[in-house]
């Protein structure tokens, strides 16, 4: 394969290749459909044609926005056949969240998965009023729809098989065209201030990364994929498109977000990706279920557990271990950890990867002790995800790996991370004043983040540069504090689930703390307390005392980092509702929004600060059919221990 190509030169490629090879499955029904690569092909061929004559054109801009289906992505393909940007918006996105990617790209085209998205699409039309034409791929509750534009994909793909058929040529002649330096896709960022930004990236930069981490891991066409994170999302692209297309592996596409766990077991990957919150959502509920089994498995569970803690890393790493640890493993393997690798949908997984935010030593520690090659990767949007790579016999959980090929890291003064790479981004869309922020004349960007390379030349994240603060006053006067990282310390309770810290310019740290409804419900329950809901249940004294115990083992933790005692949680609440992206508290990819939240909470970050013992609030919420109502408690405030730094050994 030349190392200059484009997404739609790849699929050509498979097709000519090995036209009969599945390309994606997608479940329907219940049952795998599978769909060829000449068929994929075809199918591009045609919506391509449909969306020339409807006057899609070079360097024109189309916005795709559904879940993971094989008509999403071959209405992607067909965009970039043409020369035309695709543009992929989440799908969970409320609609006005969708105005300004329209009206900055000055989009005419769209494609909508179903009605709910084709309902947001038509809700903002007064406001893109450009908006001209919007293709739908299931027609289920669009029948007796009338609108200007609007039409079902079917459709339009029967309009350019009959130009397809009469112009047989059209379809590579217009391929041909294109450039591998010419604009491949655009990203928009979740905009955790201000509005969001378009990432403009090349074919040659995203395939450039998609390359080089295949290369990394030795990806080939064997691989299976479950593809069901958000196509909005650049992690996901890179895993279920500029990879797929590059390797020529298949794509399984889930039949919705709810069966997704069931079609990961039916599928059984061989490379899968998640950010930390699914892997730590999977063992929440292997450790329910734990919890509800009879006393004698859960004691072999616990006991096997052991063994592999202490043994299991060591065997991933290819590390020496004694004959007699390496039997109790094997017997651990038949009893418990395949088993669970099995109920998991881990038993064929190759290579796993976590990003986007931190992941915990105990949950990493845990998937790797068990037999799963889980290891961590650092990247971006503006990088095209892949900066740092985990070699397999070098997974640390505090670490994000090491640069991949042609990666080149430098750590500025201040800490920031500065990066070189093949993957990074042309500019931010109509931008120039913030691609000026970020990229320098001669080519580094600017990560924002903060963080160092350690002895074995592996790079550590601390957290976001403009995050990091200082304490002022207390016992930890000018102590650093990061606020990210004891918010990601809390989260690897399975009982917490988000966290908020304050403390930058205050004398401590206070933290806002929502309980993971399941997990601490299971808890509940089997300690008989009652409870009539979320906000009911996280005022519960007895569930103050657990987080509690948790606060304070983070805290002990914290204090044997002289970098990072200063951070220790002094006080702490839980709060009466989940925060939500619908609520404006989260970005739609589930980070916390800290600076909008202490404006909205701004009573509650008082009264942890005054010394108050509970605060009464009422806040409004959206629920999902978009009305409007309110929740009110008044929140328990709690102290925690915090510990004398411990003193380094001279």
């Amino acid at each position: 394969m030349g190392t200059h190509t484009t997404f739609p030169q790849l699929l050509l490629q498979h097709a000519s290749q090995r036209p009969q090879a599945p390309a994606m499955r997608e479940k329907e029904y219940g049952i795998w459909q599978a769909l060829t690569w000449s068929g994929l092909a075809q199918m591009v061929e045609q919506i391509a044609a449909g969306l020339h004559q409807a006057g899609l054109r070079r360097d024109d801009h189309m916005v795709v926005v559904g879940a993971n289906r094989p008509r999403l992505y071959a209405t992607m393909l067909a965009a970039q056949s043409l020369g035309a940007v695709p543009i992929p918006l989440y799908q969970d996105a409320a609609a006005p969240e969708c105005v300004f990617p329209i009206n900055n790209a000055d989009v005419r085209f769209a494609f909508a998965e179903d009605q709910e998205q084709v309902d947001k699409l038509l809700e903002v039309r007064a406001q893109c009023p450009q908006l001209a034409h919007i293709y739908f791929d299931d027609p289920r509750g669009l029948r007796h729809y009338d609108e200007p534009g609007l039409a079902a994909l079917d459709a339009l793909q029967a309009s350019g098989r009959a130009f397809a058929a009469a112009q047989p040529n059209f379809f590579k002649s217009e391929i041909a065209k294109i450039a591998h330096t010419d604009v491949a896709a655009m990203f928009f960022t979740s905009g955790t201030t201000g509005n969001p930004k378009g990432v403009v990236h090349t074919h040659d930069s995203l395939l450039n990364r998609a390359r080089a981490g295949a290369e990394f891991d030795k990806l080939t066409g064997d691989e299976e994929v479950l593809a069901y994170l958000p196509p909005a999302w650049i992690g996901q692209n890179i895993f279920s498109y500029a990879q797929w297309l590059s390797c020529g592996y298949v794509v399984n596409c889930p039949e919705s977000s709810a069966t997704a766990t069931i079609d990961l077991k039916e599928i059984g990957p061989t490379y899968y990706f998640a950010p930390p919150r699914i892997f730590e959502g999977l063992l929440t509920s292997v450790m329910i279920r734990m919890e509800d089994a009879g006393a004698i498995k859960r004691h072999m569970f616990h006991y096997f557990m052991g063994v592999a803690k202490k043994v299991g890393p060591a065997l991933m790493d290819g590390l020496p271990v004694s004959a007699a640890d390496r039997a109790l493993y094997a017997l651990g393997n038949v009893l418990v950890y395949g088993p669970l690798r099995n109920t998991l949908g881990f038993s064929r997984v190759r290579v796993a990867y976590t990003a986007g935010e931190a992941i915990g030593p105990d949950l990493f520690t845990f998937y790797r002790s068990i037999g799963i090659n889980l290891k961590q990767l650092y990247g971006s949007t503006e990088t095209a995800v892949f900066v740092c790579l985990q070699p397999d016999n070098q997974a640390r959980a505090d670490t994000v790996g090491v640069p991949c090929e042609g990666v080149e890291i430098k750590v500025a003064d201040n800490g920031e991370i500065l990066i070189k790479s093949p993957g990074l981004f042309t500019a931010y869309y109509k931008n120039p004043a913030a691609t000026a922020e970020v990229l320098t004349a001669d080519g580094w960007y600017h990560s924002s983040d903060a963080g160092f390379i350690d002895a074995q030349g592996h790079l550590k994240i601390i957290d976001r540069v403009k995050d990091v603060g200082r304490i002022k006053g207390g016992a930890f006067d000018a102590a650093m504090f990061a606020p990210k990282y004891v918010e990601n310390k809390l989260k690897f309770f399975q009982h917490i689930k988000e966290v908020v810290a304050y403390g930058d310019g205050r004398d401590q740290v206070c933290v806002l703390i929502n309980i993971d409804f399941d997990a601490v419900g299971n808890w509940a329950e089997r300690r008989n307390l009652p409870y009539a809901g979320y906000t009911d249940l996280a005022q519960k004294p007895e569930v103050y005392q657990l987080i509690k115990e948790c606060v304070e083992k983070v805290n002990a933790d914290l204090s044997a980092d002289a970098l990072l005692a200063g951070s220790q949680v002094s006080r702490f609440l839980v709060l009466h509702k989940e925060l939500d992206a619908d609520d404006g508290e989260l970005t739609r990819t589930n980070k916390v929004r800290r600076g909008f939240i202490a404006d909205k909470y701004d009573v509650l970050v008082d009264a942890l600060y005054s010394g108050k013992t509970s605060q009464f609030i009422e806040t409004q919420v959206k629920f999902e059919d978009g009305r409007t109502g309110s929740v009110s408690a008044t929140l328990r405030i709690d102290d925690a221990k915090t510990f004398a730094p411990v003193k380094a050994a001279a």
